[in-house]
């Protein structure tokens, strides 16, 4: 049976939508429309569950929405419903070269957003991608 997950969509003023998934601390996004939150939400999603299974680490049960809507901090996002990857892509080790300052504003930045490195280098080089292909 296929998992979905409850992510929130909160907006802001003068700000991007961003998605955060309850469930899964340090599993957020954002996009520039509901539309590209939405896509980036399932992107974030999958490489999050991947990064859990890589690391050994359990992967939660989606809760309720009732159980997430019970607490007053998720009241103000909006919930949506995300499929969980079926049979996510094999994952494969890479090795890269780049500067070292590169790579600690890398980490830095993936930290302070709640990501680690390999998914952040992966989103920005879809989006990168998506960009050209536009």
């Amino acid at each position: 049976m296929r998992r979905h997950y409850i992510a929130l969509i909160h907006k802001e003023e003068g700000s991007d939508y961003g998605v955060s998934f309850p469930d899964l601390s340090g599993c957020v996004t954002a996009g520039t429309t509901l539309d590209e939150a939405r896509s980036f939400a399932e992107e974030a999603l999958a490489l999050h569950l991947e990064g859990l299974a890589e690391d050994g680490e359990a992967i939660p049960e989606p809760s309720s929405l009732e159980a997430i809507m019970c607490d007053p901090e998720n009241r103000e996002g909006v919930a949506i419903l995300v499929a969980a990857p079926q049979n996510s892509a094999k994952t494969v080790r890479v090795n890269i070269t780049m500067p070292e300052d590169v790579l600690e504003q890398v980490d830095r930045y993936a930290e302070s957003h709640g990501y680690n490195r390999s998914g952040l280098l992966t989103q920005a080089a879809k989006r990168m991608m998506e960009m050209e292909a536009a």
